[in-house]
């Protein structure tokens, strides 16, 4: 996008949120296969195709036992009566892998390869795995302490993937992505910086989490206390998981012009 494009995209940034803004490509080349991410990809989709095959009342039980119930944690009693498995900590792992619907895996699957790739790349495969997997059991965590009184199963990877969001903003912070923002439902297309894209999206989560809190009709079956936490938590850990020895970073990764062969 030209010069004149960037100028066209600041009368849409007051106005813009992370529901109308689709990710499409970002300027951030890899180095390496992200083996771990399309495992990932793999898994959730082989869950999900197992969940589709099982009838709805079948499927309904195994949501309820392998998804994170947070009265099923807070109140063993109410677990108990219901025949769920009681003091069980496996949910916190297998929700993970779990979606409830194809637009809520495609979803994630997306941003887990558009954005993952790049944060595997500069952690290294079994860092980013434990990363992936830590952050995902702090979401688990976080919402399971906030809406402590739920009986809603929460499944999905979007705990996990907020982790990851956070890695990327503070690993490539000069990143730009290439984003479709429909408009009367004509597509327009925009680079909009990693930092204004994740801060949109974190800053809808956590308004929409405060929000739920106050009126419980707006969580709207979205766990956005998970995303919240599984992001903080990405925040905390990352020092954790790229000190040095996380790769070098590479010429053609330090400002997004040397990505596209620009020169001043």
């Amino acid at each position: 996008m030209g010069k004149n494009g960037k100028k066209n995209l600041r009368p849409f940034l007051k106005s813009l949120n992370t529901e109308t803004m689709f990710p499409l490509q970002d300027n951030i080349p890899r180095r390496n296969p992200p083996f771990v991410v399309w495992g990932l990809v793999f898994l959730n989709v082989v869950f999900f195709l197992f969940e589709l095959s099982l009838p709805p009342q079948t499927r309904e039980a195994f949501l309820y036992t392998f998804g994170v119930v947070p009265l099923r944690h807070t109140h063993p009693e109410w677990a108990q009566a219901l025949g769920l498995p009681v003091d069980s900590w496996i949910p916190f792992l297998t929700s993970m892998f779990l979606h409830g619907g194809w637009m809520h895996l495609i979803g994630n699957m997306w941003f887990l390869l558009l954005f993952g790739d790049n944060v595997e790349d500069r952690m290294g495969s079994f860092r980013f795995l434990i990363f992936y997997l830590l952050c995902g059991f702090i979401s688990a965590g976080t919402h399971t302490l906030i809406l402590h009184e739920s009986t809603l199963p929460a499944v999905g990877a979007s705990g996990a993937i907020s982790g990851v969001l956070a890695a990327y903003l503070f690993l490539f912070p000069r990143a730009t992505i290439i984003t479709m923002i429909p408009v009367f439902f004509y597509p327009f297309f925009f680079e909009i910086p990693a930092t204004v894209f994740i801060g949109l999206w974190f800053l809808l989560q956590l308004g929409s989490g405060f929000t739920s809190l106050i009126h419980s009709q707006a969580a709207q079956g979205i766990a956005w206390w998970a995303h919240v936490g599984g992001f903080v938590g990405g925040v905390v850990l990352l020092p954790l998981f790229c000190l040095k020895p996380c790769r070098k970073w590479h010429a053609d990764e330090m400002t997004w012009d040397k990505v596209w062969g620009h020169r001043s």
